[in-house]
């Protein structure tokens, strides 16, 4: 539903969760116009998307924002409105119900007519879909698939051992549950969770909306085949809304975002005469007033039940640098990794530029600019993993190895033949390994402030001392130190430009270099087959491009 503001603007309110087509799976809210079947995505007066439910029901109150045009909900893969925790479940919460389900020999609990506590179980959080996708059938786990149109009652608010009278102040809002049960699997082990929790057996949504949105008692209603099969009204409840809370959270906190599935009215498979279950093409739509319809068909034997899928998909190892992009929008794959790659110029003549550790390819953009080398060059310039825009796991094995593999996979993928090679600090490592062990991958390498070959035993340990700083207080623990002893006397006294943006290219890093002395470099400009030269600038130390700009560019203008 929506409703009008202080302000006269309306607010939008039919929560929808879903992933937009724009090929980065993460997960957004809109509003569901149920009329037009279009959502709007909204946002946080500040302007940053909503992910998740969890955030509507934290921030309770805000006015979100549209973030966008429409778009159709044909368009958009829907998500349950809510997901991850177990649904808390109520049995036999209906008179009717009740007494049907006591006469059809699937109780296996009290078997009264009329239960004196609520019967409570939950569904696992595995078995909830979203409006529209498929109910697998699990042809060898139950030939008794159920149907149970519920109204689904969001928490709002923490808490414990919550009094009737206060219950209403715990509930944030409400949706549509389809329990879906095995009856026999409910029967033959004497509780509900077995047969109540397998695999897409907790279709949910399409929406939520807050119950100060929704007047009045609710009324569910559910169809199978379009035959309307169950109808009843939440002042029909046995145990009323603030019962159940009183009862659930008498030895238990509930927390915001839990689901309470309320029960449901007579009418299910068991209770027909002849009893007639679902099969495979069935259609179970379930409306709830002001909540739409959830809509789910019943799938084939064969088919593939993708909740297995969809579990060994997620990760608990950390992404890190994904947020920057919004979850890896305008990132290319190579090795199987998101990097951040730019291809720009229209010349035929090839750069590859590879930046050093702490960062990113910005590092170049003067150096471009310059020498305007998008007219003339054809450049590619990328982020390396964990660098700037490239995210990276806490799983990968990052070292000059992997990145070389890398500018390799780059090189490989947009067929760059026998390119020039830009590299600076780390970065040196990177095409120095390149050209000893893929030679034919190399046209020419010009390389900024190269490492030393290897770093004695003094400069391993305080390679590892910084690092150890940087886990234990972040960048900031070392950008100072490593900006003072990286740029030049000159460079601190007469360009603050220079210092502030190498500091900020340190601090800009997710926190996890030694400068070279022009005679290691003459050193190595004279070991290389063919001929190699060596340009010393003065009063210029580890940031070349960003202390002195001009003379880097005259330099690599005339080697090119």
């Amino acid at each position: 539903m929506s409703s009008n503001g202080p302000d006269g603007q309306e607010l939008l309110t039919n929560y929808i969760a879903y992933i937009p087509e724009d090929g980065v799976a993460q997960s957004r809210i809109g509003h569901l116009d149920l009329q037009k079947s279009t959502i709007t995505p909204l946002a946080y007066p500040s302007g940053t998307p909503l992910s998740t439910l969890y955030e509507v029901i934290e921030a309770d109150g805000a006015a979100f924002i549209p973030s966008g045009e429409p778009v159709s909900l044909s368009s958009v893969k829907l998500l349950p409105p809510i997901s991850g925790r177990d649904v808390l479940a109520v049995g036999k919460n209906y008179s009717d119900h009740a007494k049907e389900f006591n006469a059809s020999g699937y109780d296996a609990s009290d078997k009264v007519d009329m239960p004196s506590h609520p019967v409570i179980f939950t569904k696992r959080a595995t078995s909830i879909i979203a409006s529209g996708e498929e109910i697998y059938p699990h042809p060898d786990f139950t030939q008794t698939l159920d149907y149970e149109g519920e109204i689904g009652v969001i928490i709002g608010k923490a808490g414990y051992r919550i009094e009737q009278k206060d219950a209403w102040n715990h509930v944030w809002g409400y949706t549509i549950i389809n329990d879906v049960t095995a009856r026999e699997k409910q029967r033959d082990h004497k509780q509900f969770y077995i047969g109540k929790s397998a695999d897409t057996f907790c279709p949910m949504g399409p929406i939520a909306v807050p119950a100060k949105k929704l007047q009045g008692p609710l009324r569910v209603q559910t169809y199978v085949n379009g035959e309307k099969r169950q109808e009843g009204v939440t002042e029909q409840l046995i145990f009323s809304i603030p019962v159940l809370i009183e009862t659930l959270s008498g030895g238990q906190t509930l927390q915001p975002g839990d689901v309470i599935a309320t029960g449901t009215p007579a009418g299910v498979g068991f209770g027909l005469n002849p009893p007639t279950f679902l099969k495979p093409g069935d259609v179970v739509e379930i409306s709830v007033t002001g909540l739409g319809k959830l809509s789910n068909r019943v799938g084939s034997p064969q088919m593939r039940n993708y909740t297995i899928d969809r579990v060994a998909a997620k990760s608990s190892i950390p992404t890190y640098n994904l947020d920057i992009t919004s979850g890896g929008i305008g990132l290319t794959t190579l090795n199987n990794k998101k990097l951040f790659v730019k291809e720009v110029g229209s010349g035929g003549s090839p750069i590859v530029f590879i930046h050093g550790l702490g960062g990113t390819n910005e590092f170049y953009a003067p150096l471009i600019k310059v020498l305007d080398l998008a007219s003339s060059h054809k450049l590619y310039l990328a982020d390396l993993e964990g660098h700037g825009l490239s995210p990276t796991s806490a799983s990968s094995v990052v070292n000059i190895e992997s990145y070389a593999a890398d500018v390799l996979a780059l090189i490989n993928k947009y067929e760059v033949q026998s390119p020039t090679i830009i590299a600076h600090s780390m970065g040196c490592y990177v095409a120095e390994y390149i050209a000893t062990h893929n030679p034919s991958a190399v046209g020419k390498l010009v390389l900024l402030g190269p490492p030393p070959p290897a770093l004695a035993d003094a400069g391993r340990q305080g390679s590892h001392a910084r690092a150890a700083a940087v886990r234990k207080g972040g960048m900031i623990a070392v950008a100072d130190t490593i900006v003072a002893a990286a740029t030049s006397a000159k460079t601190q006294s007469s360009n603050p430009i220079a210092v502030s943006i190498a500091r900020l290219s340190l601090l800009s890093q997710n926190p996890e270099d030694k400068v070279s002395p022009p005679e290691m470099a003459k050193k190595l400009g004279a070991s290389i087959a063919g001929g190699g030269r060596t340009e010393v600038l003065p009063d210029v130390a580890h940031w070349h491009i960003y202390e002195d700009v001009e003379g880097v560019a005259q330099h690599v203008k005339s080697f090119l």
